[in-house]
């Protein structure tokens, strides 16, 4: 059975950082695609970033150049690092992943590639 179980979220001021991740069980990280995401209260769930199996890294516009997805293939973690945060970064943030590995990633930013979900870690931003 595969789970995703997020953490690292929480509150900071506008230009912090925060590091979450995504500890996976029942399959690996390194063979599969694996994705963040958010939704913010009222708003559509957004792709933030997402890694594929063979490396490929995907951002989505607004946190390019701020955020960056990596994985510890030794922990079976996937990490979300965020710089320069900003309030509207306000969201709750989950973890996505493909349980099918070494499949074709395809758009990794669109959240019908993924059938695993954590339960989310909520960030806060601050002005």
């Amino acid at each position: 059975q595969v789970q995703l179980v997020e953490s690292g979220g929480g509150s900071v001021q506008a230009g912090g950082s925060l590091r979450l991740s995504c500890t996976a069980s029942g399959y690996s990280v390194s063979s599969a695609c694996m994705g963040w995401f958010r939704q913010a209260p009222g708003k559509e769930r957004e792709g933030v970033a997402g890694i594929e199996w063979a490396g490929r890294r995907t951002y989505g516009d607004s946190v390019k150049g701020r955020f960056t997805i990596s994985r510890d293939n030794a922990k079976n973690t996937l990490y979300l690092q965020m710089n320069s945060l900003k309030p509207e970064d306000t969201a709750m943030y989950y973890c996505a992943g493909k349980s099918r590995p070494w499949t074709s990633c395809g758009m990794l930013l669109s959240s019908g590639l993924y059938d695993a979900w954590g339960q989310g870690t909520q960030v806060t931003v601050s002005s």
